[in-house]
């Protein structure tokens, strides 16, 4: 249905959106650098961070790789949702939660694949 296949377009270009806001983020890595540190772990992981950002916001984009890369956005915001894991921060439990929304979006997005718009599946 063609409602169907403009839905996904629209899933993956919204997605897509909050991952390249976040490796637009990441070109003023300070923030982030200490976020990393703070929780042991190396600052130059923003580095790679920012690449799997902009790389799987354009496979979205274009619709190539849909399956895999979803798979691994949904990873990745389950991984990154424990720097939120704030019980005493209202705002950090929201942003939590939030990641694990987004990846039930993404997982939703793996398994429909990217539709009718796309260059590739």
């Amino acid at each position: 249905m063609m409602w169907q296949s403009v839905a996904l377009l629209v899933a993956r270009l919204l997605i897509a959106a909050l991952f390249v806001g976040g490796a637009l983020q990441k070109t003023q890595p300070q923030a982030v650098m200490d976020l990393l540190a703070g929780r042991g772990m190396p600052s130059w992981l923003v580095w790679p961070a920012l690449a799997f950002n902009a790389g799987a916001a354009l496979c979205l984009v274009l619709g190539v790789w849909v399956t895999p890369v979803a798979l691994a956005l949904a990873a990745y915001c389950a991984f990154t949702s424990m720097f939120h894991y704030i019980p005493s921060d209202p705002w950090q439990m929201t942003i939590f939660v939030k990641n694990w929304a987004i990846a039930g979006g993404c997982l939703a997005l793996a398994v429909a694949g990217p539709g009718r718009f796309a260059l590739g599946g």
